[in-house]
């Protein structure tokens, strides 16, 4: 077989609406030299047939059919599937420019040392138009560096990955889905250097059935933990996740500090995710108001627990608001940190 420089791997679940409009935008990069691999994750919605048909069109397309087995188990079946040192992500209901992989693989003959390079991208609508731009993702590997506490770092979908660096550090890591990127990006920044082009090159569909608005206290905990791992494996010290079947859930955080072997990792980890719940209704009424009034009976801001209670108010959650109200008072008169 002829070894093609670039594979692309697509992972698909009931993406039926987009998926066609998915596929040709890889089929129809001017970079035309690869193989797309396709995990058809299970799909019930009419992807399949879509994929299928799609498949019998253009020989470059590998098509692969699996029971549902999530995110991480498919995009590493499809990493070990892969002929090639280079592998572009892509999602099923999002778009590539034209231009992508071109000026991505330019970048890298330039850069050889960069095992990973993503780009920047804009938020369309299911209808594909423009919502607005996203962050501006961390263009060269220091800055990257640099900013690696914070999130986002880079757009996932937009990434190419040396095939190599992410064998070395273990692929996907099933304990870190929802966060399955950043946890990843941490890990490959040990091994390599990352980084985003400065062209906007994908169109990221932003719907409210997708797994980010569905899981974010779930990703926020996850995130944090990660990155309380990689402080640990920075430091000379074995990763204390590795190995671990789950994650502690929002009722069991103080399981951490077992599991690091130090006191204070949980704290450190609630006073991570409790800010970024406030603007999630789901977040607050799924375990995240109890989240942050263990947060604020640590010693923690309080000024989240108090915007937290207002939300809740306002649509009418009056029993957690009212509980969550009640930590927040009894911290006025607990020793702060205790």
């Amino acid at each position: 077989m002829w070894l093609m420089r670039l594979s692309v791997l697509m992972s698909v679940y009931n993406n039926a609406p987009f998926v066609e409009r998915a596929v040709a935008s890889i089929l129809d990069q001017t970079y035309r030299d690869f193989e797309f691999i396709i995990v058809n994750d299970g799909s019930t919605d009419g992807s399949t047939e879509i994929l299928r048909h799609l498949a019998a069109t253009d020989p470059r397309i590998r098509l692969v059919e699996q029971e549902n087995r999530g995110l991480v188990a498919s995009l590493n079946r499809g990493f070990a599937m892969a002929h090639s040192d280079w592998i572009a992500r892509m999602d099923g209901d999002d778009e590539s420019l034209p231009h992508r992989f071109a000026t991505q693989l330019e970048f890298l003959d330039r850069h050889p040392d960069h095992g990973v390079i993503g780009t920047q991208m804009v938020n369309v609508d299911e209808q594909g138009r423009t919502i607005r731009l996203t962050n501006d993702y961390p263009r060269d590997a220091t800055t990257f560096l640099a900013a690696m506490e914070l999130l986002p770092l880079m757009s996932h979908p937009s990434a190419i990955i040396a095939k190599a660096a992410f064998e070395k550090v273990g692929g996907y890591r099933k304990i870190y889905r929802h966060c399955e990127d950043y946890d990843l990006w941490l890990r490959l920044s040990e091994v390599t250097k990352l980084c985003s082009v400065d062209e906007i090159l994908y169109r990221y569909c932003v719907n409210p059935q997708q797994v980010t608005f569905q899981h974010l206290l779930h990703t926020a905990i996850g995130a944090a933990v990660a990155w309380q791992a990689h402080l640990q494996r920075s430091s000379g010290r074995p990763d204390p996740t590795e190995g671990l079947s789950a994650l502690p859930g929002v009722d069991h955080l103080d399981e951490l500090d077992r599991i690091f072997g130090m006191p204070g990792i949980a704290r450190k980890v609630r006073a991570r995710v409790a800010p970024k719940l406030l603007y999630s209704l789901p977040a607050l009424t799924s375990g995240g108001a109890r989240l942050i009034g263990d947060y604020v009976a640590e010693g923690g801001d309080r000024r989240p627990a108090t915007r937290a209670v207002a939300r809740m108010l306002r649509y009418g959650q009056i029993r957690g608001a009212g509980q969550l109200a009640g930590n927040l008072a009894r911290s006025y008169f607990a020793p702060r940190g205790k």
